[in-house]
């Protein structure tokens, strides 16, 4: 499973309807948009320092999707199903989509606009 932003979030504010979510996965994802995404909000936060050794403890136990070139392919078309539906995503989440649909792995989000991608599966808590 992958998670979105807003799932990290939620997961370090140790939101308990996350919890049930992330025990049965068998893989969390995190990938390289979100925790760029996650550490910019971080670095504005009061607990900066407790959010980013909470971060790391994670990281130890979840994989990083990174962007490669065959990532661009998946951001591509589905960027090209999106225009001809006129459904645009925002970026970031765009290659989120291409990340999910490249690993075929759901997404644990809860930004409904993830549902407009074909193929996709989004998990809300």
């Amino acid at each position: 499973m992958i998670l979105d932003t807003n799932a990290l979030s939620a997961t370090a504010d140790n939101d308990s309807g996350i919890a049930a979510f992330l025990a049965c996965a068998d893989l969390v994802a995190i990938p390289v948009i979100v925790l760029g995404e996650y550490r910019y909000g971080i670095a504005q936060s009061r607990r900066r320092d407790d959010y980013e050794e909470w971060l790391q403890g994670l990281l130890n136990d979840c994989m990083v999707l990174d962007i490669n070139e065959p990532t661009t392919h998946f951001c591509a078309e589905i960027n090209l199903e999106l225009k001809r539906m006129d459904k645009p995503i925002p970026t970031n989440d765009l290659w989120i989509s291409a990340l999910c649909r490249q690993h075929s792995l759901p997404l644990l989000s809860r930004d409904r606009h993830f549902d407009v991608v074909p193929g996709n599966k989004r998990i809300e808590w």
